[in-house]
């Protein structure tokens, strides 16, 4: 098919006033602030992958593990830098929706949404499943139904994104200081702990609790390997920023410092923890039952720790739920006025948040609630997997629409910014092999992510079965914006 929407570009690069134009990033208001973003920046970066994930990836790959999150963490700052330059180029909503359709056509705006959509409406169920086991540690929720508090989990969230951007901001501005705020005490504590040499029941903080349980690879690379399919999932919130982009005041000013920081904060919660686990306690000391975080407070026998972290966790998945019904209203909007998404979800309120996209995703919220009811115990792990081709593909489509925009820059059609993605365009390159070795591991891996791999031309199949669908209103929509 002919790139349909993309009809602004001339033989010398486009000046500002000619540059493609979204409908879909007209009627927003602009009340994100710096701190805003910033947080944002740092939430996605910093999930339940990290405060309930490390301890399992501990306990099987070793300390191993800061050497998978240091080699993930690079490839999402690539993902986020290459956005960060499309965003700088022209700040969008739509984010990588909207660039896919500038330089690949409206297929690749419809690949690139509905591929988004399916990392955040299974996403999604994934967080409210979270936040209801979670909250199940309470005595007070004990007796509660997980389907209750996963209906619960949803609403408020809900409700706070439908009232307006600024209520998004506010809310994930806090989730996003509790998350930051439990690690930097972690680590100032631990740090403390292996300075000291504090003993922790019975065990002496230091590098012999490595090199005395096996090295780095306790258990060889193989399981180092494996582990970063569930630890790419660990940084999926982080083109968040880009999003958010487009409801930004002088994202110019405000995105590359955002961006930057992520690169230096993945170094030190991520990489700095993990490290700090593997000295303070044999990595056999941990169990994916267990936040690594209580692991360690409890057996220092500081009371009520297990409470605090159990918090911190609660408010790592609502800040994810959060996020993933803000993101994909505005991507399905974007997607709405061109025609590749139900016309419901392109509506917005006097608020100016498209709440037809919101409460779109929010539905497959309702349905997640539905199967805590009957598979409360399997839910989470169901919906994980498929949240994971997502995000390998979110990730891919971004790299992809980085490398049209780089040829399209070399060929002078348009005109690159100054902040960009460096080592261009090996960078993209590099980068897409790696998310197809993920999904190689996921099949190496065998069990659910071979079987979840086994979808891929199932989810193919639906893609192209969708785009006969919506095709023609594509192409009418397309026509009379001339």
């Amino acid at each position: 098919m002919s790139d349909l929407s993309d009809r602004t570009l001339t033989e010398a690069p486009a000046p500002a006033s000619t540059r493609h134009v979204d409908a879909g990033d007209e009627g927003y208001s602009k009340d994100l602030k710096s701190r805003h973003i910033n947080m944002i920046a740092i939430g996605g970066a910093i999930g339940t992958g990290l405060f309930l994930g490390a301890g399992g990836r501990l306990a099987g790959a070793g300390p191993s593990l800061a050497i998978a999150y240091a080699v993930c963490g690079v490839f999402a700052f690539f993902v986020v830098r290459a956005l960060g330059e499309l965003v700088l180029y022209r700040p969008s909503s739509g984010a990588f929706v909207s660039y896919a359709r500038e330089f690949m056509g409206e297929k690749g705006a419809y690949t690139a949404g509905w591929l988004y959509f399916l990392n955040w409406s299974t996403t999604t169920v994934a967080d409210i499943t979270a936040a209801a086991t979670y909250a199940h540690f309470w005595s007070l929720f004990t007796d509660v139904p997980q389907w209750v508090l996963a209906f619960i989990a949803l609403a408020i969230v809900l409700t706070a994104n439908l009232i307006s951007v600024k209520y998004f901001g506010e809310m994930e501005f806090w989730f996003s200081l509790v998350k930051v705020a439990a690690l930097v005490v972690f680590l100032i504590v631990g740090i403390w702990l292996v300075a000291t040499s504090h003993d922790i029941d019975g065990t002496t903080p230091g590098l012999a609790n490595i090199t005395d349980n096996g090295g780095l690879f306790p258990s060889g690379v193989l399981p180092m390997l494996l582990v970063i399919q569930g630890v790419v999932f660990a940084y999926a919130s982080v083109e968040l920023c880009g999003v958010a982009a487009g409801e930004t005041e002088n994202p110019e000013k405000i995105m590359p410092k955002a961006i930057n920081s992520i690169m230096w904060r993945v170094g030190l919660f991520y990489v700095g923890s993990v490290v700090l686990l593997a000295l303070l306690l044999p990595y056999t000391a941990y169990s994916s039952d267990q936040s690594p975080f209580v692991t360690v407070f409890d057996k220092l026998g500081v009371p009520g720790a297990a409470g605090i972290m159990n918090l911190v966790v609660l408010t790592a998945a609502l800040s994810s739920l959060n996020s993933g019904l803000y993101s994909t209203g505005r991507i399905l909007r974007s997607m709405s006025l061109s025609g590749s998404a139900p016309k419901f979800t392109g509506v917005m309120n006097k608020g100016k948040v498209p709440y037809g996209g919101v409460l779109f995703t929010a539905a497959f919220g309702l349905a997640g609630v539905g199967l805590n009811a009957f598979m409360p115990k399997d839910a989470f792990e169901l919906v994980l997997n498929f949240a994971s081709l997502g995000i390998l593909g979110t990730w891919a489509m971004v790299m992809v629409c980085s490398l049209f925009f780089w040829r399209r820059a070399q060929q002078g059609l348009v005109e690159r910014p100054s902040y960009r993605l460096p080592w261009a365009p090996y960078t993209q390159i590099v980068t897409l092999v790696f998310l197809l070795t993920v999904l190689v591991l996921m099949w190496c891996d065998g069990g659910v992510g071979r079987t979840t791999v086994l979808f891929v031309p199932v989810i193919g199949a639906a893609l192209v079965g969708g785009w006969y669908l919506v095709r023609g209103r594509v192409a009418e929509l397309a026509a009379t914006r001339g």
